[in-house]
């Protein structure tokens, strides 16, 4: 079948009916138009409807942000009202272009498009909805917008793939709302675990199983670390998804191909506990200053991460949160404890352990220096992960043929596609240039970027489809 680049056609903007025989007769219609005008090869229609693909991309982010908007972000808590809103939304989208759509047991949306082969393995394209507090409209949501409108593509082109096409638009990605990133993918592999499923909720308070619960998730399976999805069932998983810093935009690349994802270690929460005293009155040697401990720690780390940079290791620290008790602190008051986090990533796991053995050992050194303790809450880790080798020549090789960059980079951010490549699926990502980075209401995708990336994951589903 000629397969006509509709993304860029919208000569061609019709309104597919419900009525099976009216939608019949109208692609037969418009069958008969294109071929006078333009030819169809083998006989076949060269295009069986169409739709006006950019205006629905705009009108969907548009109507996303406007239903989650929280003052200057917006706000979409993981199984939480902001993202079931937007499900919701993307469901009642999906639906009206003719995509079956289903909640799985994790509570995630899944839609499909039929293939002519039901039971061999699936191609599936996702990402999620959440997003931090007072974060951007595009981080995510991109990606199940263009899942959306690549499997819709191809049911108005009257393609019928051999294998099953989904979208996936995966619960609670983003690790803000639990302390532990990828929830909803995650419990598709029977990868949560009990202490996992005790997280409470920075939202409200709830525990992840009730939550999940709440939402339809099958929390008995899930608990019982069941996989819900079979890694065999799944063929392959892309994902498309703005890029969360600035390398695009300095290459004046629109999009690119992602060849690996840094994994992390993380503690939510790491107190250090000193002594509270008068500032006028305890001498700087008998303090037991918790703020200026955490401070030497921070310092010391940086010092550790520039040295291990200059060696060449890939590697980011970050300290997220800071903060002395409330109830407590005053301007005339030494502070006797302080909250943190931490959190370290790299695409190496060697790196990882080695910076965070690091990290403990200064720990355990500022301990004794400065007379403080360190009190650790719960470790979470996320493996770093690799895309598939083929899968990425592939993008590439399509990129080059539809004029775009064929340009590689790695994913400093975790995503969903780092869970299916570590349980043995064939996983790809595409990135999409972003101004002003990400988990900021910044967030500047240019909608011509988004809809060349599009293309470039429609032709991969395609191609890999049949």
């Amino acid at each position: 079948m000629l397969l006509i680049n509709v993304l860029h056609r919208e000569q061609f903007q019709i309104t597919l009916p419900t009525n099976p025989a009216a939608e019949a007769a109208q692609s037969w219609g418009i069958y008969f138009l294109l071929r006078n005008t333009m030819g169809a090869a083998n006989g076949a229609p060269a295009l069986a409807g169409s739709f006006d693909a950019r205006g629905l991309a705009a009108r969907a982010f548009a109507d996303l942000r406007q239903a989650t908007k929280d003052g200057a972000g917006i706000l979409r808590q993981g199984y939480g009202p902001g993202e079931q809103k937007a499900l919701e939304m993307v469901k009642g989208i999906a639906e009206q272009h003719g995509l079956a759509t289903a909640w799985d047991e994790g509570a995630n949306l899944v839609i499909t498009l039929d293939g002519s082969q039901p039971d061999i393995p699936y191609l599936v394209c996702g990402s999620h909805l959440d997003a931090v507090p007072q974060g951007g409209n595009y981080d995510g949501a991109a990606g199940v917008i263009a899942g959306v409108l690549c499997l819709a593509r191809i049911r108005a082109e009257g393609v019928v793939p051999p294998r099953p096409l989904k979208v996936m638009a995966l619960r609670a990605e983003e690790s803000a709302w639990f302390g532990k990133p990828n929830l909803g993918s995650s419990a598709l592999f029977g990868q949560l675990t009990e202490e996992d499923l005790a997280l409470k909720s920075q939202a409200n308070g709830g525990t992840l199983a009730d939550c999940m619960r709440e939402h339809g998730a099958d929390v008995d399976r899930i608990s019982r670390r069941e996989r819900l999805v079979e890694p065999a069932s799944i063929a392959a998983y892309f994902e498309l998804h703005i890029e969360q810093g600035p390398v695009l935009v300095a290459r004046e690349f629109p999009v690119a191909v992602v060849t690996g994802i840094r994994g992390n270690i993380r503690h939510r929460s790491v107190h250090c506990i000193g002594e509270a005293g008068h500032s006028g009155a305890v001498p700087r040697w008998l303090r037991r200053d918790a703020v200026f401990a955490a401070a030497d720690l921070i310092s010391r780390l940086d010092e550790h991460w520039r040295v291990l940079l200059e060696r060449g290791l890939d590697l980011v620290v970050t300290t997220g949160i800071i903060a002395t008790n409330a109830a407590e602190h005053a301007m005339s008051r030494i502070p006797g404890e302080v909250e943190f986090s931490f959190e370290v990533r790299s695409q190496s796991l060697e790196t990882l352990e080695a910076f965070y053995h690091l990290m403990r050992t200064e720990c355990r050194n500022l301990s004794v220096a400065r007379k403080v303790e360190f009190v650790f809450d719960r470790r979470i880790d996320s493996a770093p992960a690799r895309m598939d080798a083929t899968l990425v020549e592939r993008l590439r090789t399509l990129s080059q043929k539809l004029g775009l960059p064929t340009e590689t980079i790695p994913s400093g951010a975790g995503h969903d596609a780092s869970i299916f490549a570590n349980v043995g699926i064939p996983s790809a990502m595409i990135f999409i240039r972003n101004e002003n980075g990400s988990h900021n209401p910044r967030e500047a995708m240019d909608l011509d970027d988004f809809m060349k990336g599009t293309e470039l994951l429609y032709h991969a589903l395609l191609e890999k489809g049949l």
